[in-house]
């Protein structure tokens, strides 16, 4: 077969370790030809691409990012960008496409089988652990434990000042990162988008702490986390290029007030993009590798429209159909009944 491959949507620890196991199982075991999509959609209506072979993908297993670049976009964005991809499929033969992505990517791709027929595997992707049919996606545990090593450094330098510190970590509409390096990391509290807060009752919360000789907190809250309206001032956030905001900062916004309500120090930390870049962990290599293998026999065995998923720890497939249009959101009873048995 002559497979293509994109990498679509913000980048990810482990995005290079598929790329090297679909390459790995299709040159090797299948005998195919795989071209690599540059700039994910873009590539593919511009027809810029790569062919991989398993001596360009040697040295990647402990690399992050994406060898073949990423953006956000699709075809839909263009008049024509149904008809370029179509151009592109007849004039390089391609027998199908795999792509790897977030919700955005997938979405696309989904529309793309749905609409023209198109000849597609999904992948999914994402820090954020928000795509529904798999119960996690790689990239999440890398930023999991970056919060996490970075929580464990700022408790002794909030412990030495007698401060509280809040640590915002990446999370649009969900709080997988937050809890689970808040519960990793012993936070104080931990803020997530699913649920708006009180700040009256995360002031409460500290003050009670400091009064029994606690001389440090730590709050963890999820870049998309809100207060209940009308109860403390949010940032103005600007639009990126699909009109979404552009997150990040409500931590400044909760220290302030933590520190006006309570007198108490507070500082904040951003950790941002370092939680998506750089070396996977085992895990996440681990995890990459097997959805990069499960979805090169998945274009053999014609499962077109389907993503590749885990579910229980066994490898499976899911219509796209069924995943689309739809956020994993967090279970709460990670949050309400065992992070917050230690809250306070």
């Amino acid at each position: 077969m002559r497979i293509g491959v994109l990498t679509g949507g913000g980048d990810c620890p482990g995005l290079n370790e598929v790329i090297r196991a679909i390459v790995r199982k299709g040159v090797t075991n299948h005998g195919d030809e795989v071209l690599g999509f540059i700039d994910s959609w873009d590539g593919v209506m511009e027809r810029r691409f790569i062919r991989l072979d398993v001596a360009g993908v040697r040295g990647l297993l402990p690399r992050g990012g994406t060898i073949l670049g990423t953006r956000r976009g699709s075809p839909f964005d263009h008049a024509d960008g149904l008809d370029r991809v179509r151009d592109c499929f007849d004039a390089e033969r391609l027998d199908g496409l795999i792509v790897v992505g977030g919700n955005g990517s997938l979405t696309v791709a989904s529309m793309l089988h749905d609409q023209i027929g198109l000849p597609v595997i999904g992948v999914p992707k994402t820090i954020d652990n928000d795509v529904v049919g798999t119960d996690t996606t790689f990239g999440f545990n890398t930023a999991v434990q970056v919060a996490t090593d970075a929580i464990d450094r700022l408790h002794t330098t909030a412990e030495s000042h007698n401060r509280v510190v809040v640590v915002e970590v990446m999370g649009r509409d969900t709080g997988w990162i937050a809890t689970h390096a808040g519960l990793a990391g012993g936070a104080t509290v931990i803020l997530v988008p699913e649920e708006p807060f009180v700040i009256a009752d995360v002031c409460a919360t500290i003050e009670r702490r400091h009064s029994r000789g606690r001389y440090a907190s730590l709050v963890v809250v999820a870049e998309g986390a809100r207060p209940v309206a009308g109860t403390m001032d949010v940032p103005e956030y600007s639009k990126d290029e699909l009109g979404r905001p552009r997150l990040g900062g409500i931590c400044v916004n909760v220290a302030a007030e933590i520190e006006r309500r309570t007198g108490i120090e507070a500082r904040v930390v951003q950790i941002g993009h370092v939680q998506r870049g750089g070396t996977p962990t085992a895990f996440d290599r681990v995890l990459s590798t097997r959805f990069g293998l499960e979805a090169i026999d998945a274009a053999h065995d014609g499962s077109w429209g389907h993503m590749v998923a885990v579910r229980g720890g066994a490898m499976t497939r899911v219509a796209l159909s069924e995943v689309v249009g739809r956020t994993r959101t967090l279970d709460m009873s990670l949050l309400h009944g065992v992070a917050d048995v230690f809250f306070g």
